[in-house]
């Protein structure tokens, strides 16, 4: 909690010099809802009232990327799954983004595919390392088992570092926050007449929220325990 604490405390220093803060988690079975009928017209002192009745158009997974600094959602990805894969291409697409950061700290959870030996391989990679000295996956080294590939990506000193949130604590990232956000805004009340209408209106708000309403949030937390 504390790590997490400082990172978003010295996220804007950072960015003076060339430091990227972004918190990352995905938002997956995001269901494509059609409603069958309209909504009942407003009437005074009454909340909208929707018909219960919908027809599904499949699923879709988003993984998201929130700048601490600014607050702006940057290098969204999303398809119709999230796998090991999956993530590293996310992580890749955002680094591209601005490919002359100093250095990316990444807060996440402890999901495995965040833990991965393909993140490890990739980080190792930019610091110019042989795939030999990650060990082996299972067996001894840096790739041996979740732990051991968790401590080598929260390394301090390498160009991607991750922040991993507390077990059960995954409240700490803040794109928990704006997924909240997005929830309310679109998905909650939406109604989506195709897999490829759920994407576009999703992408939408983005490009809206990062014009109009983005701003960092105000993290006020400092990792000790409240008083009941």
């Amino acid at each position: 909690m504390a790590d997490l604490c400082t990172t978003y405390q010295e996220a804007p220093a950072r960015a003076t010099v060339g430091e990227r803060t972004v918190s990352t988690d995905e938002l997956t079975g995001v269901q494509a809802l059609e409603r069958l009928h309209p909504d009942l017209p407003l009437a005074a002192g009454k909340v909208q009232r929707r018909e219960f009745e919908y027809k599904r158009h499949g699923t879709c997974s988003f993984l998201l990327n929130r700048d601490v600094v600014s607050g702006q959602v940057v290098a969204p990805s999303y398809g119709p799954t999230r796998t090991e894969d999956d993530f590293l291409a996310h992580i890749q697409r955002l680094v591209a983004t601005d490919p002359e950061a100093v250095r990316w700290h990444i807060v996440l959870d402890n999901l495995d595919i965040h833990r991965s030996a393909s993140l490890c391989r990739y980080v190792a990679q930019r610091m110019g390392w042989a795939e030999e000295a990650l060990g082996v996956k299972g067996k001894r080294g840096i790739l041996r088992n979740r732990h051991t590939r968790a401590a080598f990506l929260s390394d301090p000193t390498h160009p991607l570092v991750f922040h991993y949130t507390p077990k059960h604590a995954s409240w700490m990232n803040q794109i928990e926050i704006w997924l909240s956000i997005l929830t309310r805004k679109v998905l909650q009340r939406g109604s989506f007449p195709s897999l490829d209408d759920l994407i576009r209106q999703i992408l939408a708000f983005i490009e809206y929220y990062n014009r109009t309403m983005a701003k960092p949030f105000k993290w006020t937390y400092q990792g000790a325990p409240r008083n009941s």
